[in-house]
């Protein structure tokens, strides 16, 4: 919990604790044997005071109280002292996942109320994927530990089972049970949306709630369009939204450009199905002819564009691994921490990436349809787009479109699917560049010396041949020898 004045932190506003689970006696075990060593007991002791604001068999909100009778259930001491204490306990529940502080303002009351939203501990499969809470565990209680907590805590199938090939007898749905599929139930479903929470739409994806709700679509939607009826039913198909509101935010379009794509033939199928491909070729052309009008003002303001954290991302978006992190090129030093430049290349789409990496003017038209071609034709990942970008850019290699078409066969080729894979992949060439380098090390330095005296427009010269050289030395001839070879050589003559 961030706080910088303790004044606007006290026991006199009002809490309320929102949690949409309840602990299992494997959750209540975990909590025990994994995320008490991390934090402390007195951190799980907070955590299980909020938990029981809630009855056990509710989900749900509890009622507004005031923090004090926060404090008296934790003996801490109504104060700034008390107010420390706890903030830290808090923060260490935050840092590892178990609880979201936000603080909210309410109009009517004229003052700020303290929501603590409390998430379940993580299974010890989930548990032991995640790099950063193992590493911590290990580090509080050591590495043979660890070892026999996850024995412990997972068990490991019957002996044999690896070899054994599986089959899946599971009945579907649809095998054994029959909808009435042909009256649709409105009613219900309006009953459904309107007693479901704020929070419950949110966490569907975050970019819905940032981007454009159902009603905002629906009330610029012309009436007498067509596909209406397609767009009406999109409140009760939040993935088709979600699809909408990322395509949108990819290519930075506005409200009323979204209605427009909207309204256009041939985007939603016959069933009213939404067609992904088409609607982003037409959501790619509203932002190529965007952006030839705002280079001239681009290009004047030559603002650096900042790298930020990814607040305005989704809530699912995708953490790397600390051993795949990039490193930051020297252009972004001091605007972000490696930690942040890594998460926009997981998550930002290319088009965000490319115009950051051209900050002092709008990205090339060239640059842009090469890049096109990569994601629309060979639907490379994103991710994969990001981690060519970086490549191509802390390579020095050349922007042309055979430069980064060549690297992007290769990885087409190589089955590059991942961020992973990219990062390796990336890895991999540099030390392969490395290798070839000190291999023609001493070849480039030789042929570098014998250039060094030429100028331009001198021809060059021939390589000088080596020749055939006697490995005994010639013997000296006697005065004796000497003055026969002469005499045989006369007679050779023809001399008498």
């Amino acid at each position: 919990m961030r706080m910088t004045n303790m004044l606007h932190f006290t026991e006199n506003h009002r809490f309320c604790v929102f949690r949409d689970f309840s602990l299992s006696s494997l959750d209540y075990k975990m909590l025990t044997k994994m995320y008490q060593p991390m934090v402390g007991a007195f951190a799980i002791g907070v955590y299980s005071t909020l938990y029981q604001q809630l009855e056990g068999d509710r989900v749900g909100f509890s009622s507004l109280e005031q923090q004090r009778t926060l404090f008296l259930s934790l003996d801490l001491e109504p104060g700034e002292r008390g107010r420390k204490i706890f903030i830290e306990q808090t923060s260490k529940l935050e840092a590892v996942g178990l609880l979201q502080t936000v603080r909210r303002f309410l109009p009517e009351s004229d003052d700020y109320v303290f929501e603590y939203q409390l998430f379940e501990p993580l299974s010890p499969a989930e548990f032991f994927r995640n790099q950063h809470l193992t590493y911590l565990l290990r580090d509080k209680v050591g590495k043979f530990t660890l070892l026999f907590l996850k024995d412990e805590l997972v068990a490991s199938e019957p002996e044999g089972f690896t070899d054994a090939n599986g089959e899946n007898l599971s009945v579907p749905f649809y095998e054994l049970f029959r909808l009435n599929t042909q009256v649709f139930d409105y009613e219900l479903e309006q009953g459904f949306a309107e007693a479901a929470t704020t929070r419950d739409s949110k966490a569907r994806l975050d970019v819905v709630s940032k981007g454009f709700a159902y009603t905002d679509i629906i009330q610029r939607f012309p009436r007498e369009s067509r596909n209406r009826e397609y767009v009406e039913a999109l409140k009760y198909r939040q993935d088709q939204l979600v699809e909408i509101n990322i395509i949108a935010k990819k290519y930075d379009l506005t409200l009323q450009e979204t209605c427009r794509l909207l309204d256009e033939d041939s985007v939603f199928d016959e069933d009213g199905s939404l067609r992904h491909d088409v609607l982003q070729y037409k959501a790619n052309l509203y932002f190529r002819q965007g952006k030839k009008r705002e280079d001239d003002l681009e290009r004047t303001l030559s603002k650096v564009v900042p790298l930020r954290p990814a607040e305005d991302e989704s809530a699912e978006e995708k953490v790397v691994e600390m051993a795949y992190y990039l490193e930051v090129p020297a252009i972004f030093q001091g605007q972000c921490d490696q930690h942040q430049y890594n998460m926009i290349m997981r998550n930002d789409p290319y088009t965000k990436v490319l115009k950051r990496f051209f900050s002092q003017g709008s990205v090339p038209d060239g640059v842009l349809d090469v890049f096109e071609k990569i994601d629309l034709n060979y639907k490379l990942p994103e991710e994969v787009i990001n981690v060519l970008v970086h490549y191509i850019h802390v390579d020095r290699r050349s922007w042309a479109k055979s430069s980064i078409e060549a690297v992007a066969s290769d990885m087409l080729g190589k089955q590059v699917l991942t961020y992973e894979q990219a990062v390796e992949y990336t890895r991999d060439r540099a030390k392969l560049k490395e290798r070839t380098e000190s291999a023609n090390g001493g070849k480039a330095g030789g042929n570098a010396g014998g250039r060094s005296g030429g100028g331009r427009g001198r021809t060059k010269q021939k390589p000088a041949l080596p020749t055939v050289k006697s490995s005994k030395p010639a013997n000296k001839l006697s005065p004796e020898e000497f003055a026969e070879m002469v005499k045989w050589a006369e007679k050779l003559d023809g001399n008498p």
